[in-house]
């Protein structure tokens, strides 16, 4: 590529914020364990028409790309990637050599975030993030653009460490919907979302009762397997356990009140045994009912038994 075209930003429309990085180390020295990963620099490029970036020696930041619109390219070492139309790629904080750039006939437009932290290399390890994966696709991702402008609007407001905190959090939030798609895509199909929410209400109405796996399954008409894992995907856990979560949650606030005994509790959730319901409510809660009701009306401390 020709140096005379080579630009590294000041392209028509880009939005663009390099975070000091005195103040962030002001921040870091006060509030180490808000910043354990943290923003260096956002932008957006709008057909970026001879956009370029060498990196001879690595970057110490995460860099994320997200490609709108548009062909890109990067190099890793001397291996070249091609990037399309909804596709993104995270090149790890790194010593080894980086190089992208915008097509020159059809420049990309992209969302792109640097960030760091001291546990970003044990950050990328958990998350299986590295340089083998090359660009990976994804449906049109509104909520991730949606996340990155109100990152963006809090830092557009200023370096205090409300601003700071507001939009390194929502960092994780952008990160998971590209990295976690399927909960994210989950969570916009109307027919998935139906049956989730029609099926922890069902739960709520039949708190005092036994449900099971089939009679769930069967009332969307689903197998017990598709309807275990669309359920599992959409809150985290399997049906059964999302329904005892509940329970406890309930028992909880029935609990909270001091007059009523355990083991009404136990009959109005639907447990006929109350020491079986004592050993579940530990089981999820950490500490049995009895402790519960001391702790809750500031007889018990919870550390204290845990």
């Amino acid at each position: 590529m020709n140096n005379v075209y080579k630009r590294r930003d000041g392209f028509d429309g880009q939005k663009m914020i390099h975070i000091p990085p005195k103040i962030i180390k002001d921040h870091l020295k006060k509030h180490p364990a808000l910043f354990n990963i943290y923003i260096a620099h956002i932008g957006y490029f709008p057909k970026a028409f001879s956009h370029y970036r060498e990196w001879r020696k690595g970057c110490d930041d995460n860099i994320f790309i997200y490609c709108l619109t548009g062909k890109g390219y990067y190099i890793i070492d001397d291996k070249k990637f091609d990037v399309t139309p909804n596709q993104y790629f995270v090149l790890p904080a790194t010593d080894r050599y980086i190089k992208y750039w915008a097509d020159a006939d059809d420049p990309w437009t992209i969302y792109w975030v640097h960030y760091t932290g001291s546990i970003i290399d044990n950050f990328n390890v958990s998350l299986k993030i590295d340089f083998s994966k090359g660009p990976v696709p994804i449906p049109f991702n509104n909520k991730a653009i949606e996340i990155w402008k109100n990152i963006y609007e809090c830092l557009e407001m200023g370096y205090s460490i409300e601003n700071l905190c507001n939009a390194n959090f929502r960092l994780y939030h952008f990160i998971a919907s590209f990295l976690f798609p399927d909960k994210n895509i989950l969570s916009e199909t109307s027919d998935n979302v139906d049956i989730i929410n029609s099926t922890i209400m069902d739960m709520k109405n039949n708190i005092d009762k036994k449900l099971v796996v089939e009679d769930m399954a069967s009332l969307h008409k689903l197998s017990c397997s598709h309807f275990s894992s669309l359920f599992r995907k959409a809150t985290g856990m399997p049906p059964i356990d999302y329904f005892i979560h509940l329970k406890m949650q309930k028992a909880c606030q029935l609990l909270y009140t001091n007059k009523v005994k355990i083991k009404e509790v136990a009959m109005d959730l639907g447990y006929e045994d109350p020491y079986y319901f004592s050993r579940l409510f530990k089981k999820y809660m950490g500490l049995s009912p009895e402790q519960y009701k001391l702790m809750t009306n500031g007889r018990l401390s919870l550390s204290s038994e845990l």
